[in-house]
């Protein structure tokens, strides 16, 4: 659960949240709910997901 307190301008306080729900990768994961996923689609999608992630960490091994 996230909380954010409020002092004086929501504005303010809505970017942080919304910041917040960014950074904590709920706003991807309630974009990603808002229809149904085939499985086919999902496994096709965790796959990309997981090249990405390993394609990234081959880039920062490659830097140091």
């Amino acid at each position: 659960m996230i909380e954010i307190e409020v002092r004086g301008d929501i504005e303010q306080a809505i970017r942080l949240l919304k910041k917040k729900m960014q950074l904590d990768g709920m706003k991807k994961e309630l974009k990603r709910r808002e229809y149904y996923e085939k499985p086919s689609d999902k496994r096709r999608r965790k796959q990309a997901e997981s090249k990405r992630k390993i394609r990234k960490l081959m880039m920062r091994t490659e830097r140091d």
